[in-house]
């Protein structure tokens, strides 16, 4: 019988350290077949609107990404299907005409601020995670990496985290964490880390003995 990739769910608020937390789980399990599938990448494509209109985009609403994609694009993995994955340009607020291929992999890392607000995708998962920090922290990291990596004014940022980031957080991102198997606090806490790699280690061994 065919053995159904391991899903691990890795949540949370905007700059949490969702990312650092997948990465880490990545770069620690010793396993030749892994693949790391980020829900921005999904963003709906707003190429066709006026770039003044992209801009006010809510995209911290769960209507922003086009989860159904996503859905089908893990299914068609777990079946051993190729899939080509969405390559989302922030700058532009637009999908760029090429995606990058994903094959088939034994672990399938999904992150995301909303991926536990969708059931069909919770549903694929074997393992979901939280990572918890602070508000104040989550601000100021984000803020950093808007400014720096995006080349967004000061004032831009503290204007969307007002008008949507913090009222959507409230809304779907931390309610979202009632579905979570395991909660890491403060972005990347090394001992939760390691009991989460330990953990995954473990069902890997399960499904997939050496």
């Amino acid at each position: 019988m065919k053995r159904k990739p391991l899903i691990i769910g890795v949540a949370g608020g905007t700059a949490s350290g969702k990312t650092t937390i997948a990465n880490a789980i990545k770069e620690s399990i010793d396993h030749p077949q892994m693949v790391m599938i980020p829900h921005d990448a999904y963003y709906r494509d707003a190429g066709h609107l006026p770039l003044a209109e992209r801009a006010c985009i809510n995209f911290d609403h769960p209507d922003a990404l086009e989860t159904d994609l996503m859905v089908r694009h893990l299914r068609e993995l777990i079946a051993g299907r190729p899939v080509e994955m969405p390559v989302y340009d922030f700058a532009t607020h637009s999908r760029l005409p090429r995606g990058i291929v994903r094959k088939p992999a034994k672990v399938i890392i999904v992150e995301g601020i909303l991926i536990f607000c969708e059931q069909a995708l919770r549903d694929l998962m074997d393992v979901k995670i939280f990572v918890d920090t602070d508000a104040d922290l989550r601000f100021i990291r984000r803020l950093r990496r808007d400014i720096q990596e995006r080349q967004r004014s000061m004032e831009s940022v503290i204007g969307q985290y007002l008008q949507t980031v913090r009222p959507m957080h409230v809304a779907f991102v931390e309610p979202s964490r009632r579905y979570a198997d395991l909660i890491i606090p403060e972005g990347h806490n090394p001992v939760s880390t390691a009991m989460v790699v330990t953990m995954i280690r473990q069902r890997l061994r399960g499904r997939w003995p050496r």
